[in-house]
């Protein structure tokens, strides 16, 4: 199972209340372990923040937000992007038309107008290791789905969660947060 270019969708009932309705886009997902950023949390940092601290000159964006991409390393900056965008040194390509980049130069364009058409900005990350999240998904822990761009750079933070589990075909009012087996 390869969940890259996914929506992870936090069952009712998640343990750890960062992740409580939390909706993760995986970036990698594999025998190693899955990364992905959280992409209905946001931060209490503004990008104009970031320019500022990061010394970046640039009038373009200061007011988007940031968001809370997870827990680990919540001091380091990436940014969920449309395809179109290419960094001059490193873009993840992601299927699904989505990209992801890690380097300063992203936060460069964008503060200049030549950035990516339709972006998330997370601080952090969520990872797992090794047949971590494989296990909470059978834990019932998460639901997954493909990922879709309205979903991820349209919608309001707050609605992500439940259009996720509409796009599945499920109501919120349906789920429950305990496991069955048959």
């Amino acid at each position: 199972m390869n969940l890259t270019g996914h929506l992870l969708i936090a069952m009712p009932g998640m343990g750890d209340p960062r992740f409580e309705h939390a909706v993760v886009f995986l970036c990698a997902h594999s025998r190693d372990g899955a990364m992905g950023l959280i992409i209905n949390k946001p931060a209490d940092v503004r990008f104009a923040e970031l320019l500022d601290q990061l010394e970046i000159n640039g009038t373009v964006g200061r007011d988007l937000g940031v968001h809370f991409g997870g827990p680990v390393e919540s001091a380091r900056g990436f940014v969920l992007h449309s395809s179109e965008y290419r960094s001059n040194i490193a873009t993840m390509e992601l299927a699904g038309g989505f990209g992801m980049t890690a380097t300063l130069d992203i936060l460069e364009d964008i503060a200049q107008g030549r950035g990516p058409d339709r972006l998330i900005m997370a601080l952090g990350y969520a990872g797992w290791g090794p047949g971590q999240l494989e296990g909470e998904i059978a834990q019932n822990g998460w639901l997954t789905c493909a990922a879709r761009s309205d979903i991820v750079f349209d919608l309001p933070d707050t609605q992500k969660w439940s259009a996720s589990l509409k796009h599945l075909g499920v109501e919120a009012l349906a789920l429950s947060g305990t496991a069955g087996h048959a």
